[in-house]
């Protein structure tokens, strides 16, 4: 039997997924509700122009919540990373990937930003344009956004899918919550993808479904792991409760660095030798 341990660095970066993933989370929210939401006018181009020129500070500091948001990602896929990686480092990779791709989305989104406000400026070069084709443009770009968004949530869906797996298979967060997870960014993948072929799909269920339930695992885990961390169990416990007890006199060093090293395989090792409550040892 192999039995894998949680050490000092896992349950650090389990702190930082919890942090970042909240943090991240609050910042595109205010980004998005506070300031674009605020200044972007549906089926109003004129309008919308008009408020990104005259709050322009404004406008910029949704673009550099943006970047804060991109950069925290890239500190987030890290994380999870450390933390996953002993359970399995092959889908570990991927998940990292595929997070790391959406990260580069949401940079693309952010430069479009800065695009739809360069037309907005009245640069001198831009004159021989009406303004009308100039705010049609700007207005264009602000839209692209939100196909862009939508395929990088694929991504990021596939992601998370992958991740709350490994959470389940690890038991490192309770198995109801990681499975809430799996379903959820299934959910999630396949709602996205469909909308990609079938653009009425939204319709069907609603835009904001798609992600919303993949959105409440995300901040039940971060609590989770910021106010619980990694909780082991089963294999992990065991493993554990070893670690922390004293190496009986009788046993050899040879046993303990076996034990320290993540397996126990020791063919001479009595019962009477481990005074471990409920574990049980027998010998190969």
């Amino acid at each position: 039997m192999t039995i894998c341990t949680i050490d000092e660095s896992q349950r650090k970066a389990a702190r930082v997924v919890g942090f970042t993933c909240l943090f991240t989370m609050a910042i595109v929210v205010f980004a998005n509700f506070g300031i674009h939401e605020r200044l972007i006018v549906s089926g109003n181009v004129a309008e919308t122009a008009r408020n990104i020129v005259a709050h322009e500070t404004l406008f910029r500091i949704g673009i550099a919540c943006g970047l804060v948001y991109s950069a925290g990602l890239v500190v987030l896929l890290t994380a999870l990373y450390v933390i996953l990686k002993p359970v399995d480092r092959g889908l570990a990779l991927l998940a990292a990937f595929w997070r790391f791709v959406y990260a580069l989305i949401w940079v693309l989104m952010t430069l479009k930003l800065f695009e739809a406000l360069r037309l907005l400026s009245g640069t001198d070069y831009l004159r021989v344009f009406e303004a009308e084709q100039l705010q049609a443009l700007a207005r264009l770009y602000l839209g692209a956004r939100f196909d862009v968004y939508y395929v990088g949530l694929l991504f990021y869906a596939l992601a998370s899918t992958v991740c709350s797996y490994l959470w389940f298979k690890s038991n490192y967060i309770p198995r109801a919550l990681a499975a809430w997870g799996v379903i959820s960014s299934v959910f999630c993948a396949a709602c996205t993808f469909v909308f990609v072929i079938f653009p009425n799909f939204s319709k069907v269920v609603n835009l904001w479904w798609f992600d919303s339930p993949m959105g409440i695992f995300e901040i039940a885990m971060s609590f989770w792991l910021l106010f619980k961390g990694l909780g082991p169990s089963g294999p992990s416990a065991i493993a554990e409760a070893v670690e922390q007890r004293p190496v009986p006199p009788n046993l050899n060093k040879g046993w303990h660095s076996e034990l320290s090293g993540g397996a126990l395989n020791f063919p001479n090792l009595q019962t009477s030798d481990c005074p471990l409550p409920d574990l049980q040892i027998y010998s190969t």
